[in-house]
């Protein structure tokens, strides 16, 4: 199956899980799938991009070699489940040490918005928190903005998320200020 065909095929849902139950077809579409997420703009690039996450989530570390061009693609993207599918999949692997200032004024710039998505505030959220893993001085000052979400702008996610992440900030700021 070429891009056209996997576009055509991608327009039914119920042709999804063949997708990603089939190993072989997995690993063998995956990468025409992030093509399609990535230079896509029809409203199937999104199916292709939610079809690799599970894909992903069947076979972690497939999408290990495309983070880079989702870090790229990332400030253009307008679609909201585009960008949400890309924060998830950045959130689950190790993030470039060289991408860490650009992808922590992204996320935090995300997370503090009125009008974003609250997928891509929640993975903002978890991206700015792994970021905080190798950046430590972050760790009081994410945990104010975290709270501070949580007060002014309580919806489910955020409050689950955020408790969860603002639980293990305290713990680790605790334990960094006792040594």
């Amino acid at each position: 199956m070429n891009k056209a065909g996997l576009i055509n095929f991608l327009e039914n849902w119920e042709n999804m899980s063949l997708l990603f139950n089939d190993p072989e077809q997995a690993r063998r579409y995956f990468p025409l799938l992030m093509e399609i997420t990535l230079t896509g703009k029809e409203k199937v690039s999104w199916r292709a991009a939610w079809a690799a996450d599970k894909i992903n989530t069947r076979f972690p570390g497939i999408a290990a070699s495309w983070i880079k061009e989702m870090l790229a693609a990332l400030p253009e993207t307008k679609d909201k489940g585009k960008k949400r599918q890309y924060l998830k999949f950045i959130s689950l692997y190790p993030i470039p040490e060289h991408a860490e200032g650009f992808l922590f004024e992204y996320c935090l710039e995300k997370l503090m918005s009125e009008t974003e998505d609250v997928s891509v505030r929640v993975w903002s959220m978890q991206i700015l928190y792994n970021i905080s893993e190798s950046q430590p001085e972050l760790k009081e000052e994410l945990l104010q903005i975290i709270e501070q979400e949580m007060e002014y702008r309580p919806t489910p996610g955020i409050m689950a998320r955020g408790r969860k992440l603002s639980a293990l900030l305290r713990k680790e700021i605790l334990k960094r200020n006792k040594v």
